[in-house]
């Protein structure tokens, strides 16, 4: 099975506005978390390809680090909007499924992608990993890649759940917590850094924050 997954990244500048930080330090942030789940997911064996949608010139040069296939996404409209350029893609190459994650879980490892996977279930299926809140969707895994369109940034969680039912009986809801563990504000943050997972990476964040 030719499994890719998804990234859709915001220019550095315009994004983490809740994060009440310094522009050069959300960059700096967004940087780190970037590089921290590409690496994971590029030595993950069960992974083929690294999918990132974006215009920001230094998502570009991480990307490139990790073989990932760029698609530039110069209006960056929406995440939705992002992903249904990665599907394309995918769909040309014969993909059989994808996984969608932000950018920002910089906590995940490679056996939370492993034990994910564990719930799939062929040929049409959809997992779900909720975001710590609920109202997000931290990972979207969908097989076929054409089976349902994405709804980021609209409770999103609740409605792919609800999207997902309509087009499989095959629809999983994971709890994963490193992977719901995402950063969108100054309260997400000091919860990843009470975190005792990836201490080298919260000692860079803590760098970058003081």
């Amino acid at each position: 099975m030719k499994i890719a997954v998804i990234i859709p990244v915001k220019t550095f500048s315009n994004a983490k506005t809740r994060l009440v930080l310094s522009p050069s330090k959300v960059e700096a942030l967004c940087e780190i978390m970037l590089e921290e789940i590409l690496h994971t997911v590029s030595i993950s064996p069960q992974i083929e390809k690294i999918i990132i949608v974006t215009k920001e010139k230094k998502a570009i040069d991480i990307g490139k680090r990790f073989d990932a296939q760029i698609i530039i996404d110069e209006k960056e409209e929406s995440v939705n909007n992002a992903v249904a350029l990665a599907d394309k893609y995918l769909l040309e190459n014969n993909f059989d499924a994808s996984i969608v994650f932000p950018q920002d879980i910089p906590y995940i490892k490679t056996q939370d992608i492993d034990f994910m996977l564990n719930y799939i279930a062929p040929p049409n299926f959809a997992i779900i990993i909720p975001s710590r809140r609920f109202d997000g969707t931290n990972a979207l895994v969908r097989m076929p890649i054409d089976l349902m369109e994405t709804h980021y940034d609209e409770d999103s969680y609740k409605i792919h759940m609800n999207t997902a039912k309509k087009h499989t009986l095959n629809v999983a809801m994971v709890f994963v917590k490193r992977i719901m563990w995402d950063v969108d504000n100054k309260e997400d943050l000091e919860f990843l850094l009470e975190q005792n997972e990836k201490p080298q990476i919260a000692e860079k964040i803590k760098k970058i924050i003081s």
